[in-house]
């Protein structure tokens, strides 16, 4: 199981330098972008604001991805929202992107005040339709802005 550890002083810079593969690049914000997003957090969703939370995911002191995830509570439909998830083009296929999602998930199960996690993706993007359904995750109809909406009732 990866360590999963809150971006900080200390590494962004070597998470910053994580990427995926260039044909997966218009599937999600660089690593750098997701950083500065997560300094004010986002209003932009239709549902109010989401206060950001970026961490990398690490194999020993190897960063190998990428995280964030944001909360708000005075969402109804979802108070949890994965906003990012990559993994490093050269760690990809070796359960890294699942292991996170099975800790995000673990840790909004524990918060009471989570009753649903939404994710979206680009419609086109057969490999994390496939992730997110692995784990749990429907497709609820909507889209979130371009991306389609899934959904995880946690209670």
């Amino acid at each position: 199981m990866p360590e999963i550890r809150p971006v900080y002083r200390d590494n962004w810079r070597e998470l910053v330098k994580l990427h995926v593969h260039e044909s997966q690049n218009r599937f999600v914000a660089s690593n750098v972008y997701s950083i500065a997003e997560a300094q004010f957090g986002v209003d932009d969703t239709g549902n109010g604001h989401w206060d950001m939370f970026p961490h990398g995911i690490y194999d020993g002191d190897t960063p190998v991805g990428f995280l964030m995830y944001a909360y708000n509570f005075e969402c109804p439909q979802m108070q949890a929202l994965i906003f990012r998830l990559m993994v490093d083009e050269k760690y990809q296929g070796k359960g890294y992107g699942y292991d996170a999602m099975q800790w995000m998930i673990n840790m909004f199960s524990c918060n009471t005040r989570v009753k649903s996690v939404g994710i979206s993706y680009e419609p086109e993007n057969d490999v994390a339709r496939s992730l997110y359904s692995k784990c749990g995750f429907v497709e609820t109809g909507e889209m979130l802005g371009e991306e389609i909406l899934a959904v995880l009732k946690i209670r």
